[in-house]
């Protein structure tokens, strides 16, 4: 028995990395004193110990596939990619949150402790295999979120959506753990593989029972991805919250949330059965309703963050489209999509965070003639928003493209071409940045002290990965394909 526990923990080192590495940053930081603002050692241990883990998720990558726990926690490929990418999304995070003025100097230390905590949850969520798991890293992924909203205490938008983030995500997860029960009722049992098995043996009045009580269940992820219509609260979130915790909120809970639904979908409902057919159908409507929202709404936008918090909602619509394609190539077309997602989000991101440190707002106007003080900044910029748009040769086609070829397919022709048209109207709010960049005249010749060499660096070497993943995507397309979803 103690064996097989230490053999257990042996394949939860990345998680264990973290918890020590949150533990430890919370004492280091009891050592410095109240008026020391410059609290250089905990970034500096905060991103040795990201690193660590990323190094521990690579060497987990190859391993075998397995429960662990007593089949609590599930190992395999696909949760440790998505893993991956969340521990890149919060390294890119870290050090945007090092160099952004819209965090407190005195809060930026409790902003890194409270980003490995909700890591924390993500991670426990992409690996969860049962009920009880799926709700602690929800609630996990929650509480720090709540506050990490309100972090600009003078600020009554960061209460604000501190505020309604709270309101909004107990009343969720209360629906979501609701929902649970009664599945549990049904079922008898929270452990997926055991529901997997039962699930088959309901007839079909039964499992029209069952029904309202996944839609109940979905609620509480829906929610943390922002789909529609649980979308409400994304908007004056992203744009109440310091910059680096909107970036922080649009990769690690939305991908988490995601490697929750698809492991969800696969396990349950790949059978052939009622529930699997009412199952698609909601993430058909969930999927369109998402996509439609997010795109249309995020046009009259004039703040460039709250434009980005109704885009992140359109891609969470088009990776829910993913996830209707219950079988391994929608599985690695979605795998592909977050990698995309996370560069095209945190250069976004990092590039609005510089402006609205200078000007002290974030509106469209700012970037107006960006292209003839910093034209490099406005080609990486004009590069994401044509990423984002889904335009070739850049990795946001390919990665749309996946998820298309994944749904023809499958012969979800409609969903396809709701896609698609989606697409195209997407491309009003994102060139408008374009536009104002490089066809309308500069404001002023002010300089913008964040683009210094070494952010405009860092910049430019995360945007490399959109024009490599455009161009030569078929190596992280084999890579996305090991990267399949096990369960027993």
């Amino acid at each position: 028995m103690y064996l097989n526990y230490l053999a257990n923990i042996a394949r939860y080192i990345p998680e264990l990395i973290l918890v020590a590495l949150m533990a430890g940053l919370l004492i280091l930081e009891t050592t410095y004193r109240e008026d020391e603002k410059n609290k250089k050692y905990i970034f500096i241990g905060g991103l040795i110990g990201l690193v660590v883990a990323l190094a521990s998720l690579v060497a987990n990558f190859s391993g075998k596939s397995e429960t662990i726990f007593s089949q609590s926690m599930i190992i395999d490929p696909f949760s440790t990619l998505m893993k991956i990418i969340m521990v890149l999304g919060t390294i890119g995070v870290f050090y945007l949150s090092r160099i952004s003025k819209d965090i407190y100097e005195s809060l930026k230390t409790e902003f890194i402790v409270m980003a490995v905590g909700i890591l924390i949850g993500g991670m426990i969520l992409a690996s969860a295999n049962n009920m009880l798991m799926i709700y602690i890293g929800v609630e996990t992924l929650s509480i720090l979120s709540y506050v990490m909203a309100s972090f600009k205490k003078n600020d009554e938008r960061s209460s604000e959506a501190g505020l309604k983030y709270a309101l909004y995500g107990g009343l969720s997860a209360g629906i979501m753990l609701f929902g649970m029960s009664h599945i549990f009722g049904v079922l008898g049992t929270i452990q997926f593989s055991g529901m997997a098995v039962n699930l088959l043996k309901l007839n079909q009045a039964q499992m029209l029972i069952l029904m309202p009580s996944f839609i109940l269940f979905f609620v509480g992820i829906g929610y943390k991805i922002a789909a529609v219509p649980f979308h409400m609260w994304s908007p004056d979130v992203y744009e109440g919250s310091p910059t680096p915790v909107t970036a922080f909120f649009a990769i690690v809970p939305k991908i988490a949330g995601i490697s929750a639904l698809a492991r969800i979908g696969f396990i349950f409902f790949t059978a052939a059965t009622p529930m699997r057919a009412s199952w698609i159908l909601l993430l058909m409507a969930v999927a369109s309703l998402t996509m439609t929202v997010g795109n249309v709404t995020a046009i009259g936008q004039k703040s460039v963050k709250r434009m980005l918090a109704y885009s992140s909602i359109s891609h969470a619509g088009i990776m829910l489209c993913g996830l209707v394609v219950i079988n391994d190539i929608g599985v690695r077309a979605i795998t592909f999509y977050g990698i995309t997602y996370l560069f095209m989000t945190l250069v976004a991101f990092y590039i609005v965070s510089i402006v609205q440190d200078k000007y002290g707002n974030d509106h469209f106007d700012r970037f107006t003639g960006l292209a003839y003080r910093y034209p490099f900044m406005a080609v990486v910029m004009t590069i994401v928003m044509f990423s984002l748009t889904g335009l070739p040769p850049l990795a946001g086609f390919v990665a749309k493209f996946n998820i298309i070829n994944a749904l023809l397919n499958s012969h979800f022709y409609t969903l396809a071409i709701i896609l698609a048209l989606n697409s195209v109207v997407s491309a009003y709010y994102y060139l408008k940045i374009v536009r104002l960049m490089t066809l309308k005249q500069q404001e002023s010749n002010e300089v913008i002290e964040g683009f210094g060499f070494l952010n405009q660096f860092i910049i430019i070497v995360m945007t490399a990965p959109i024009l490599v993943l455009g161009v030569f995507w078929e190596n992280i397309m084999m890579l996305a394909n090991g990267a399949k979803i096990f369960f027993q």
